[in-house]
C-alpha cells in the first residue's frame, strides 16, 4: 500500500495537555500537505484551526476527552460549541462507569443524543477497548449501531493501551452496516496502520504516521 493511500484515512493528532497554537498550526499544515482525512486537535483550538483552514480540511475535536464521565449535558454543550466553531468530525468518550454498571440504554441515549446534535457531521464513539471485556465491546458494537453514530473507536490513546489488531477485527464482526471504525492509540509503524486498514479499519488516530513518512523520531500518540 502506497504511502498516500494511508494517509487519506489518517485523522492527524495532538491532544496533548500542552499543545501550543504554533504546533497545532503545524498540525493543520502537515494535514494540509499530506491530504490526511482531518486533524484531531483540542476544542479550544477548534475555532483558531477552523479560521487558518479555511475549509482545505476537516477539523475533528474531542468531547467528554478522556475519562468520558461527565454528565450527557456537558458532553451535549460542548459538542454544540465544537460544531458552532467549525468542527466538522466530533470524538466522544462513552461514560464507562455506566458501561460497567450495565446501563447500555444509557450509553446508546447519550450517543443518540449527541449524534441528533451533529446530524450530517461525523460523530465517532470512544469506547477505551483496553478498559472493556470482550463481552462488554461487543454489547458496544451493537449499542453504536442501534444509536446511530458513524464510527466506533478504539481508544483515546490516554489510557493503559490503544488499538489493537484483535479490537478492529472484533468490532468488524459485530458492528451493523452504515457503522465504520476508528483505530486510535499506539499505531507505531507504516506496516501496523496498513494492517489495521486490511482488517476494516476506515480510520487511523495517530500522531506517528507522518513523522514515520519524513523518517523522524516517531514517538507520541
Amino acid at each position: 500500500m502506497e504511502n498516500k493511500e494511508i494517509l487519506c484515512h489518517v485523522d492527524h493528532t495532538l491532544l496533548t495537555q500542552t499543545a501550543t497554537w504554533e504546533e497545532i498550526r503545524q498540525i493543520c499544515e502537515d494535514g494540509v500537505k499530506y491530504q490526511v482525512a482531518s486533524v484531531c486537535i483540542p476544542p479550544s483550538y477548534v475555532k483558531q484551526a477552523s479560521e487558518y483552514l479555511e475549509d482545505r480540511l476537516p477539523v475533528c475535536t474531542v468531547i467528554g476527552f478522556p475519562n468520558g464521565y461527565m454528565t450527557t449535558g456537558v458532553k451535549e454543550w460542548e459538542t454544540k460549541d465544537a460544531l458552532e466553531n467549525g468542527a466538522s468530525e466530533i470524538d466522544m468518550v462513552v461514560n464507562l462507569g455506566w458501561i460497567k454498571d450495565g446501563k447500555y440504554d444509557l450509553v446508546e441515549e447519550e450517543i443518540r443524543r449527541l449524534k441528533e446534535i451533529c446530524g450530517e457531521k461525523v460523530l465517532k464513539v470512544i469506547i477505551e477497548t483496553c478498559l472493556l471485556t470482550e463481552e462488554e465491546k461487543i454489547r458496544m458494537c451493537h449499542v453504536v449501531t442501534k444509536a446511530g453514530a458513524d464510527y466506533i473507536k478504539t481508544s483515546t490513546g490516554f489510557s493503559k493501551g490503544g488499538a489493537t489488531f484483535e479490537d478492529i477485527k472484533l468490532f468488524s464482526e459485530h458492528i451493523g452496516p452504515g457503522v465504520k471504525m476508528k483505530a486510535a492509540g499506539g499505531i507505531s509503524s507504516l506496516e501496523d496502520a496498513e494492517k489495521f486498514l486490511a482488517l476494516g479499519a476506515d480510520r487511523l488516530g495517530t500522531s506517528r504516521i507522518i513523522k514515520l513518512i519524513r523518517q523522524e523520531d516517531a514517538s507520541g500518540y
